[in-house]
């Protein structure tokens, strides 16, 4: 009995799913149509169409080899099978089962076959244009110049050819396999293929064909195996544990991968032969598969594990020195590590100098503002508006102000649309009228005034700032502060700019007088978006009428969007990393964004592989920095220098590494000047470039393991470093920052601006290497200053926990404590000086009231072994005279009084437990002082914060008095019941060195 056929669809069921077909390729096609117009105006914009050409042509050309490459390998193969099938089939259940699939499928062959094809290479294609980063390395890289070490091969072809080889054998396993698995379907449903009936379970042709698709599967397989053997040594090796081919891999491995190799090829052979010429039967060539399996699993599996087991474990320290030496080698020349210049610093200094007193190089730069803590500060002195804002976490650059350079903590103000109130929400106003920030703001890192504020040279005061501190001097003057590109910009923050006629109606600044001054964007940037057309394609782009009905939108108009410095990069140079803190800077009058951009790449041999993101997140991550992707590399070049100008959005890429072979690469793959050469970046422009600090982040981490070079003293692990967690929360788990000072370390010709991080030893506290990385001449330079192992000097944490739990010290911190008050610890400095240790911690003070912000009150300091001097001043003045004062007692033989703790710790500001009874002008200075602490201690419990910065101020005047008192007294009392000394709460707004 035939089987009755499927039931056919009626013709309006086939109109329906054409109609719904249409209609999703319609817009799927519009939607990819509108984003690739708007993507190519935008490049076209930014002068990079290059870029935008050269990735659509290649993802198209890709997509298009491989999708009908791979349909026409399977296609090719089902029309094949069906060409082969048996005229003349046996009777059976199995086949009158089948017959009904025939019938459907027999009428329209060719349609079906076409359709499994497309969707084949349609998933193929889309699969293959994600890899066109891959196929632009494979046409234009080059050589490094640089031989792996066992095969002799340059770098170039682990880094360029391997990938893209390794994913064409891939497509070649995939295609193979569909083909094998559709041919056999097809076999089955049309007879070539039977499980029951009488005779052969499969014809002649049948078996000619599926034994063919299995030698060439086996074929690659040999293909695979010569790759492999390249790429182990990009595999990690459990052995030394570090990347790269080790003694079983090379003694045992390598070999074992050359033999299944030729096994491979005579197994494919044997296929070939046997099933169709000799045997005619599937017998041999099954046996040939199941010893070729047999044969990877004990030559390529038990072999490799019995050497590692039996010879190399129980010696593996000598067995695998010389690999453990070539990871080493590479990992330091992959990362930039080779230049490191390691200088031994023995610290033995313990005792203050009194050359701190008149030091120009290292104390007279010590950084006291923290960029984290006084973004607050910022933005509440320098907001001005609400909608205004300055993120999370600051800048610190250095400028050259009046012919000194030291440096400064920077910031822009910037809208944040966040901030908007709902009025000023609307469409109009979001993206019309409130289009752009205003200025740069900059104060030197190293000064404050007005109680603990800092120092501003650039920018506008805010109202509450004007109470207590004259405006600032432009010293370092934008001729163009306007701030139309920044970080604080959103994907869907687009403005439009350009209106019609005479008035202006883009809110730009307030005025002097309280009003408010308006202003019309005349830079370069932007798409123009006058015409019907162009309107009508963004009204579709940001599904928004308004491009089409709003008279703010006319033929003058412009339209800036992709406004995030970072993402604008990212968007022109799609295949670097850039680093995660963009900072700004004032070059020639104009504030320019600068990223850090970084060429890298995960398959240099034997070099050790890191996840960025996880070696870049530090206490800051997420925080006024940007989080990096979870990318894998084993090598790494900041090689690309990009700027943004933030008025008109333009983006220029310098090449800061012409050696780098990664970035010939790909500026040979957009046309050769993509990326302007290093001789064409401005010196203005070059004297802001500082040490990127991701990068540093990276080396730092490396060098904890990879500044041993032994390979015996490295397999022990006995001299590891670690980065310690942040000084004053150890226990949150986040590393501390590296920070930049601009400062001399011992063996540098003079004070350099350069980023600097503490390391421990690994499983301890104290401080075993200083890591610094910075420019000289234009080339980056890694140093590393090396205590000795057995070093006394504590670490970050050590000596944060010793400063803060000294008796004396931890009363003065909790008078500036309380319910009305937050304690909060700056960038705590480890610097080297005069063979010993300086640390500095700034101390900040915020009240718990309305818009309070930290302000600088005391300064932490220690000298030596962290916990044998220890102050806490007013500022860094007063504490360095307390320091080399300690000292000159320790060096008369006078030791520093013992405490409640039966620590003995100097003493603070020369106080004791029992001062001498004050007479005269001395106990009337001392009777002010009392009331003024009185008067803090009120302030603070009140959470008035204008009454505490008075209250500061005037305690400041009160002790000031009494030291004066004091030294025409010639004796050196404090006033009883005196805790501390006074913070710093200068009524001028010229700056002291400290506050």
């Amino acid at each position: 009995m035939r089987s009755s056929p499927l039931p056919r669809m009626s013709r309006r069921g086939r109109v329906t799913i054409g109609v719904l077909v249409g209609v999703f390729v319609l817009f799927t096609l519009l939607g990819w149509g509108v984003n690739a117009w708007t993507d190519w105006l935008w490049f076209d914009e930014v002068r990079y169409t290059q870029v935008f050409t050269g990735v659509l042509a290649t993802r198209l050309l890709l997509f298009l080899v491989v999708g009908v490459g791979l349909a026409l390998i399977v296609g090719g193969n089902l029309w094949l099978a069906y060409r082969l099938r048996p005229r003349m089939r046996p009777h059976s259940a199995e086949q009158a089962t089948l017959e009904r699939y025939r019938m459907l499928l027999t009428p329209r062959l060719g349609t079906w076959i076409a359709l499994v094809s497309a969707v084949i290479g349609l998933f193929a294609g889309l699969s293959a244009q994600t890899r066109w980063a891959q196929w632009l390395l494979f046409r234009n890289g080059g050589n490094f110049g640089v031989k792996d070490p066992e095969f002799g091969v340059d770098v170039g072809f682990y880094v360029f050819q391997l990938p893209f080889w390794r994913y064409v054998l891939g497509v070649g396993f995939t295609a193979v396999v569909l083909a094998l698995l559709g041919a056999l379907a097809v076999h089955y449903i049309f007879g070539g293929v039977r499980l029951q009936g009488v005779g052969d379970r499969m014809t002649n042709s049948a078996r000619a064909h599926l034994s063919s698709l299995v030698a060439v599967f086996v074929l690659l397989k040999a293909v695979a195996y010569v790759l492999d053997r390249r790429a182990m040594l990009l595999e990690y090796n459990e052995g030394a544990k570090l990347y790269g081919a080790g003694y079983a891999d090379v003694n045992a491995l390598l070999p074992a991968k050359e033999i299944l190799a030729w096994i491979s090829v005579l197994v494919a052979l044997a296929i070939i032969v046997f099933s169709n010429a000799v045997m005619r039967n599937l017998v041999w060539p099954g046996i040939s598969l199941a010893l070729l399996g047999v044969s990877a699993v004990a030559i390529g599996g038990i072999y490799p594990w019995a050497v590692q087991t039996f010879e190399v474990k129980p010696s593996a320290r000598d067995k695998e020195a010389p690999y453990i030496q070539r990871s080493i080698e590479a990992t330091r020349s992959a990362f930039g590590l080779n230049g490191t210049k390691t200088t031994g610093y023995a610290a033995s200094n313990l005792v203050p100098p009194a050359s701190l007193a008149t030091d120009t190089s290292v104390v007279s730069n010590v950084r006291l503002l923290d960029p984290q803590l006084v973004s607050e500060t910022y933005t509440q002195l320098q907001q001005v508006r609400g909608f205004y804002d300055f993120g999370s976490k600051l800048d610190i650059d250095r400028y050259a102000v009046k012919d000194k350079t030291s440096d400064y903590v920077v910031g822009v103000r910037e809208i944040n649309y966040g901030e908007l109130t709902d009025q000023q929400s609307n469409w109009i106003n979001r993206h019309t009228v409130y289009t752009h920030g205003y200025g740069l703001v900059a104060a030197p890192a190293n000064q404050v005034v007005c109680g603990g504020q800092p120092y501003f040279v650039s920018g506008f005061l805010g109202e509450k700032a004007q109470e207590a501190c004259s405006a600032p001097t432009e010293e370092i003057p934008a001729q163009q502060p306007r701030i139309y590109y920044g970080e604080r910009m959103e994907p869907d923050d687009y403005a439009i700019v350009g209106q019609k006629g005479d008035r202006n109606v883009e809110f730009d600044r307030p005025t002097q007088t309280g009003g408010e001054q308006y202003y019309t964007y005349s830079g370069e940037g932007g798409v123009k978006v006058g015409s019907f057309p162009r309107r009508l394609l963004y009204a579709i782009k940001e599904q928004e009428s308004n491009f089409l009905l709003s008279e703010a939108v006319n033929e003058n108009s412009k339209l800036l969007y992709v406004r995030n410095p970072r993402d604008r990069v990212e968007k022109v140079a799609p295949f670097l990393t850039l680093d995660g803190d963009p900072y700004p800077a004032v070059v020639n009058g104009r504030v320019l964004w600068i990223i850090d951009g970084y060429t890298t790449a995960a398959t240099y041999p034997y070099a050790e592989r890191v996840n960025l993101q996880a070696e870049t997140a530090d206490e800051l991550t997420g925080r006024g920095t940007f989080q990096l992707a979870r990318e894998n590399v084993n090598y790494i070049r900041n090689s690309v220098k990009a700027t943004v100008d933030a008025y008109d959005g333009t983006v220029k890429l310098y090449s800061y590494d012409d050696s780098d072979p990664v970035l010939k690469a790909w500026n040979k793959a957009f046309g050769g000047d993509l990326v302007l050469p290093k001789g064409d970046i401005p010196a203005e422009l070059a004297e802001h470039f500082r040490y990127p600090a991701d990068l540093f982040k990276v080396q730092r981490n490396l060098l904890t393991k990879f500044h041993v070079t032994d390979p015996g003293d490295f397999y022990s692990g006995q001299d590891f470093w670690q980065v310690p967690n942040v000084p004053d929360a150890p226990d949150s788990g986040q590393k501390q920052p590296p920070y930049y000072l601009f400062t001399q370390f011992p063996g540098q010709e003079g004070p350099r601006f350069q980023l600097t991080s503490a390391v421990t030893p690994n499983g301890r506290q104290n401080l075993a290497a200083l890591v610094s990385g910075s420019y000289v001449d234009g080339q980056p330079r890694l140093e590393v200053l090396e205590l000795p192992d057995q070093t006394r000097i504590s670490g970050p944490t050590q000596v944060h926990q010793q400063m803060t739990n000294n008796g004396d010290i931890r009363q003065q911190l909790n008078l500036l404590s309380s319910n009305q008050a937050q304690v909060q610890y700056g960038n705590l400095l480890s610097l080297p000086f005069a063979d010993g240790m300086l640390y500095v911690e700034p101390v900040y003070v915020k009240s718990s009231s309305q818009d309070a912000y930290p302000l600088l009150q005391k300064v932490l300091l220690s000298y030596g072994d962290g916990g044998s001097y220890v102050v806490l001043a007013n500022n860094l003045s007063d504490g360095i005279k307390q320091l080399v004062e300690q000292g000159k007692r320790a060096g008369a033989g006078s030791p520093p009084p013992a405490t409640d703790d039966g620590e003995t710790p100097p003493p603070t500001g020369g106080n004791n437990n029992t001062p001498p009874p004050l007479t005269g002008e001395l106990a009337d200075a001392a009777g002010k002082v009392q009331s003024a602490i009185a008067e803090v201690k009120a302030a603070q419990a009140s959470g008035d914060f204008e009454r505490y910065g008075r209250a500061l101020k005037a305690l400041d005047d009160a002790m000031a008095a009494f030291q004066r008192a004091q030294a025409a007294a010639g004796g050196s009392a404090a006033p009883s019941g005196s805790a501390s000394p006074a913070p710093s709460a200068s009524s001028s707004p010229s700056p002291s060195p400290s506050g």
